[in-house]
């Protein structure tokens, strides 16, 4: 290891001016075992640095190689793995942790006390070494093979120490004094030795001269030692002093400790207490107001309410810890909850009774109006009676006003005693339903008369009357019936047939006979019944969420089942007494009241919209577009609410009818039949198609569901092509081009008057067909007038078909001049005029009034005429060109027949 180490402090630390203090051969922990060594420089210039190198053979193995090198201030962590056994393993942890095995224990113990020193000499930052030895980084290492290499370099390492300015001088002035100091070393050297002995025994002798002064120095060490001992011993009976004064402090201390716990026990003590008396005492003036209070004035309501707040407080606080165990706050708990039983037992005792009067007023109020109605002669002028007449529901905000005085002591009876809460909610349905069901019904009553027209509202009201039955118990439960309205009968007017759901007939009744103003009457009626209702619905439904403290504004997911919340006598079954209900449940139970108390108005609408529907099926134009309406509004403010899903359930029903109203209209289209006898015109479908487009239009301008007319005109507009076609094949007497010409140049004219975007497709079509068999229609009435004329030049045209030359034509003995001339002869002006005025009349016949096509028909009829005409004389001037034959008639002579011709009749 001795050479090695000279090998490379030779070959590669020498020339980089470092030199080597330690070494070690090892090899990298679990791998294959490829040796290199670790060494540890100083360099020999200032400032010195210190590193660890590694360094490797090389492959060829003659020579040794720098592979890394550290700096020594760089490393943080040496671990030898064991201080006690003794193992070769290290790991040395620069920037990552590297794991060596060294060749012999000795090496690494060398090894790692080499870097201990280089650390406590060179570095500020010191380095933690982990399972090492302390006598390892205290001691030398132990003589050997390592001592040898490294014991000697390290301590150099540890005496050397550099000399300073004056030192360097003294040598310098004593090497001058010399004058072999440099040629001869060891003169130099022998000269110094001898005047290092002169002055060793100069020192001898000082010390013995001294040898007095010793003793002197001594004699006094030996006195000061007596005065010490005294001094020991006066502080040991001050000592003893002290101890009785410390006992003594002590007992004052432990009297302090014990009065300033008594006085801490007692501020706490008197806390407790004070927290007692200020959240468990209820004030007189509450407790009278519970017990005794005014629940029918205003203030005794504000006192009541204070003072159930109060009690509430105390009953709610939360008590610390050892507080329920206090007999005093036993008893206190026993009486505020004596005294939340007695006052939640007297409000919902007036609260019931408060149901109960206001429910006979409001009975009162509809027996009078009943009664005053039905009294022949009777002041109709009356405020009770008005409510009929102006199709109005009773206002019942007056009553909500009285109860919402009470809506704090609702809370909190919901939050001390839900059972009584649940009791008066139950209670309060019972009543608003029956008094609901009652007002509504006379309502809906009296909008079907308005509806019907009939005048006989007297005897209706005077065949039903209410009866006030007895009020049974403290809770106040009203039992008894009230006699239904009659079933009302449409009955057919004088002037007017019964009508049903159909274009063709309008219910067996012709649109002629309609009266428009009906329609509007209807329409009226029943927006004013949607007015009414949707107010009433949203007041009562704010005044349940205000009265009985329930959410209302936020959508409720899913939907609600009537029949098993609201009649099976519990509104929140899984919720104990005092428990109050979670959000979703309580907004829930304003729909479960909500259904409970209106629960007639859902039959009641759609007995008013079959009416409606039988009256005249175009009132379901006007239902839809006003109910659609009323559901976007309740949707807008609550999409979850009683009123938005009411409303929409009614919807369906009028989509319904709608629908059923639009799939009986072509049905009716397609069962009319025609007369034989009689010219077809223009047929019923089409102009009801007209009207039914017309008033919807002026129905559903802006309305919300758009949508659903633009199919039904898809529908219907399909459906009256279909069936004019089918007519037009089975007409008799009119011709079938005739029919189709007629009716779609009436269709036509209602799309492009209506302007309904969604049949612009149609319209378009409609203007083809009529186009295509006006001309289908002239060419085959207008036929071949000259009959003769058009023999002799089809057999032309076929002549030169067969491949002669037109100007050879006139050769052919059955086409050649003379034969020209002669069929010319046979029709002149006169007869050609005559032959025009009999196609007039025949078509005037086919023709019907409505449309006044006669002049349009008969205008292109005259132009196909001249077409014609122009082509016999074309035919004329190729095939016998200068023969001078030309038709008796000119094309001025025809438009002068067809003016005269239309002009006389």
């Amino acid at each position: 290891m001795t050479a090695i180490k000279h090998a490379l402090q030779r070959d590669i630390f020498t020339p980089n001016d470092e030199r080597l203090l330690s070494i070690v051969n090892v090899c990298k922990a679990g791998k294959k075992k490829k040796n290199c060594f670790l060494c540890a420089t100083v360099t020999t210039e200032r400032p010195v640095q210190v590193k660890v190198v590694k360094v490797k053979k090389s492959d060829k193995g003659d020579f040794y190689k720098r592979q890394i090198a550290w700096a020594l201030r760089d490393l943080a962590v040496v671990d030898a793995k064991d201080a006690i056994k003794e193992n070769p393993e290290f790991d040395l942890h620069f920037e990552k942790i590297y794991k060596w095995v060294a060749s012999s224990t000795a090496e690494k113990n060398a090894f790692i006390s080499c870097i201990w020193k280089l650390n406590q000499r060179y570095l500020r930052k010191k380095i933690d070494f982990v399972n090492v030895s302390s006598q390892l980084l205290e001691e030398s290492v132990p003589s050997g093979e390592n001592q040898s290499v490294t014991g000697g370099d390290e301590e150099a390492v540890d005496e050397y120490q550099e000399l300073n300015a004056r030192e360097e001088q003294d040598i310098e002035i004593m090497m001058e004094g010399c004058e072999c100091a440099i040629s001869n070393a060891e003169a130099f050297a022998e000269r110094l030795s001898r005047e290092l002995q002169v002055l060793d025994g100069a020192n001898i002798q000082s010390i013995m001269a001294s040898e007095k002064q010793v003793n002197i120095l001594m004699k006094l060490l030996d006195e000061a030692l007596k005065e010490v001992d005294q001094i020991e011993l006066k502080l040991s009976s001050y000592e003893e002093m002290l101890q009785s004064v410390k006992e003594q402090m002590d007992q004052i201390s432990e009297s302090n400790h014990l009065i300033h716990l008594s006085n801490t026990n007692n501020v706490k003590l008197l806390s407790e207490i004070e927290f007692l008396v200020n959240h468990m005492d209820l004030a007189k003036g509450h407790i009278k107001a519970l017990q005794e209070g005014d629940l029918a004035s205003s203030r005794g309501i504000e006192a009541c309410t204070n003072a159930a707040d109060a009690l509430l407080q105390c009953m709610n606080v939360a008590l610390r810890p050892g507080h329920d165990m206090l007999l005093a706050v036993k008893e206190q708990q026993q009486h505020f909850s004596e005294l939340r039983e007695q006052f939640a037992r007297r409000l919902a005792n007036h609260l019931n009774n408060v149901f109960v009067q206001q429910f006979t007023q409001a009975l009162l109020q509809l027996y009078n109006r009943s009664y005053f109605l039905s009294v022949p002669g009777h002041d109709q002028s009356s405020t009770l009676a008005q409510h009929s007449v102006e199709l109005t529901l009773p206002n019942h905000h007056p009553f909500h006003r009285d109860l919402l005085r009470y809506a704090k002591l609702m809370e909190w009876l919901k939050s001390t005693d839900y059972g009584k809460y649940e009791g008066l909610t139950k209670n309060y349905m019972d009543y608003l339903s029956r008094l609901y069901e009652r007002e509504i019904k006379d309502f809906f009553e009296v909008a079907k008369i308005k509806m019907t027209g009939t005048t006989k509202e007297s005897k209706k009201f005077g065949q039903r009357r209410l009866s006030l039955v007895g009020l049974h118990g403290s809770s106040g439960k009203l039992t008894g019936s009230t006699s239904s309205l009659n079933k009302l009968s449409v009955q057919s007017s004088g002037n007017r047939r019964s009508q049903s759901s159909s274009l063709l007939d309008m219910g067996n009744m012709s649109a002629s006979d309609l009266d428009v103003a009906d329609r509007t009457k209807f329409d009226k009626i029943f927006e004013q019944v949607l007015s009414e209702l949707e107010p009433l619905c949203l007041a009562e439904q704010d005044f349940i969420s205000k009265f009985f403290k329930l959410q209302q504004h936020q959508s409720m997911p899913g939907s609600m089942t009537e029949a098993e919340d609201l009649d099976g006598g519990t509104l929140a079954r899984q919720h104990n007494s005092g428990a109050p209900l979670p959000v979703s449940s309580e907004k829930d139970m304003i729909r479960q009241m909500m259904i409970k108390i209106f629960r007639c108005i859902e039959p009641e609408l759609n007995n008013l919209i079959a009416l409606g529907d039988k009256i005249d099926s175009f009132n379901s134009l006007y239902m839809l577009v006003k109910m659609s309406h009323h559901v976007w509004t309740a949707q807008n403010v609550d999409p979850a609410s009683f009123l938005s899903t009411t409303l929409g359930n009614v919807l369906v029903t009028i989509k319904r009818n709608f629908d059923k109203c639009i799939s009986n209209q072509i049905r009716q289209m397609e069962e009319v039949k025609i007369s034989k006898k009689s010219k077809v015109g223009i047929l019923p479908f089409v102009t009801e198609f007209e009207e039914f487009a017309g008033l919807a239009e002026s129905i559903f301008k802006n309305a919300e569901r758009r949508g659903d007319l633009d199919k039904a005109y898809t529908k219907l507009i399909r459906g009256v092509f279909v069936n004019v076609e089918k007519v037009a094949n089975e007409s008799q007497k009119t011709p079938r081009d005739v029919v189709m010409m007629e009716n779609f140049h009436h269709i036509f004219a209602t799309l492009s008057r209506l302007k309904i975007s969604c049949l612009e497709a149609e319209k378009k079509e409609a203007k083809q067909k009529y186009t295509d068999h006006l001309q289908s229609y002239v060419i085959y009435s207008l036929g071949q007038p000259l009959e003769k004329l058009n023999h002799f030049f089809e057999g032309v045209e076929a002549r030169v078909a067969q491949g002669i030359r037109e100007e050879e034509v006139s050769y052919q003995l059955a086409f050649n001049k003379q034969e020209l001339r002669k069929v010319i002869k046979e029709y002149p002006g006169k007869e050609v005029k005559k032959g025009l005025d009999n196609l007039y009349k025949k078509v005037d016949k086919h023709l019907c009034e409505e449309e006044n096509l006669l002049q349009v028909v008969w205008h292109s009829m005259q132009d196909e005429f001249i077409r014609q005409y122009k082509h016999f004389e074309g035919l004329i001037a190729r095939c016998y060109p200068g023969s001078g034959v030309t038709m008796e008639f000119t094309i001025q002579d025809i438009l002068d027949y067809c003016s005269s011709i239309a002009q006389s009749h």
